[in-house]
This record gives C-alpha cells, sequence and structure tokens, in this order.
C-alpha cells in the first residue's frame, strides 16, 4: 500500500516549454504562400502579355510604313519610287523575321516566291506582286490599278505573316 500524504510526494518536473524557434516568421503561414503563388502567376502573366505585345510591335510599324508609303504615293503618283520603297519595306520585313541567309541575297522570280511561300498567297509570283520585279523596267502606264493591288497584296502579306520569328 502506498502512503498518502506531503511525504509522499513524486519526483516530477515542473512543465517546461520548448525553446523558441531559430526563425520565429518561419515557416509562414498557409495564406503567404498562396499569395507567393499569386504573384508568381502574375508575374508569369505580365510576362507573357508583354512578350506578346513585343512580337507584335514589328508589325504594327510595317504596316504604320505601308501606309505612310501609300500617302506619299497618293500625292506624288511616283510609280518608280512606290515599287522602290515596297521592296524596301518587304525586304526589312522579311530580313527581320526570317534567317539573313534565306532571304537576303534573292532576287527576281527566287524573291517572290519566297513572299509567296512565307504566308501561302500566290499572288507576288502570279499576280499583282510581280511588278516588284518586273516594274523597274516598265513603262508607267495603268499605275494606279497596279498600285492599289500591289499595296493591297502587301497589305495582306504582312497581315498574315507569323507573330513569332521563324527559324529554320
Amino acid at each position: 500500500m502506498i502512503a498518502a500524504g506531503p511525504a509522499a510526494e513524486l519526483p516530477l518536473r515542473d512543465i517546461h516549454l520548448p525553446a523558441p524557434p531559430a526563425l520565429p516568421w518561419w515557416p509562414p503561414a498557409p495564406g503567404w504562400w498562396l499569395l507567393g503563388a499569386l504573384l508568381i502567376v502574375i508575374a508569369g502573366l505580365i510576362y507573357l502579355l508583354w512578350k506578346m505585345r513585343r512580337q507584335r510591335r514589328w508589325r504594327i510599324a510595317a504596316l504604320a510604313e505601308l501606309t505612310r508609303i501609300e500617302n506619299t504615293f497618293s500625292r506624288t503618283r511616283n510609280r518608280e519610287q512606290l515599287l522602290r520603297k515596297l521592296s524596301t519595306l518587304l525586304r526589312r520585313v522579311a530580313i527581320s523575321r526570317f534567317p539573313h541567309t534565306d532571304c537576303a541575297a534573292l532576287t527576281g522570280a527566287h524573291w517572290l516566291r519566297f513572299l509567296d511561300q512565307m504566308t501561302e498567297l500566290d499572288g507576288f509570283s502570279s499576280g499583282a506582286g510581280q511588278v516588284l520585279a518586273t516594274g523597274p523596267y516598265r513603262p508607267a502606264n495603268g499605275a494606279d490599278c497596279e498600285a492599289a493591288d500591289l499595296l493591297a497584296l502587301c497589305r495582306d502579306w504582312l497581315c498574315k505573316l507569323p507573330a513569332r520569328k521563324v527559324c529554320r
């Protein structure tokens, strides 16, 4: 039998708390984890939107340049200047969008076929775009109708080019 009373105390130690953590703010509460994940998702979306906008910027600039060329032609009716500026614009866009070796040295029918292949149009090789290769060597009769068709074809070509750079 066990005797009861103050003399029969058990050898118990007092209650003690664990040592404080080395980093009192770690680990964060679940709300902070969710906030961090949300910030990462928002940053990713902002990056994607910025990248998409940057990819469209060249098209906006090229179409604006085409509009300037069109306005200049409507004032001056200078067919040779129109052909030269359109050819330069198309070549600049092609060199910036495609590998330099694919398009920089092309001339004549090869250049026109390249323009058709990039957008699956056939207006350069067999339509109004032929004037880019033959126009500087022909008389200027029928220039207004030809110019309107050529400007429309160039606008279609710029609009149908892939948004991303094409690397082959």
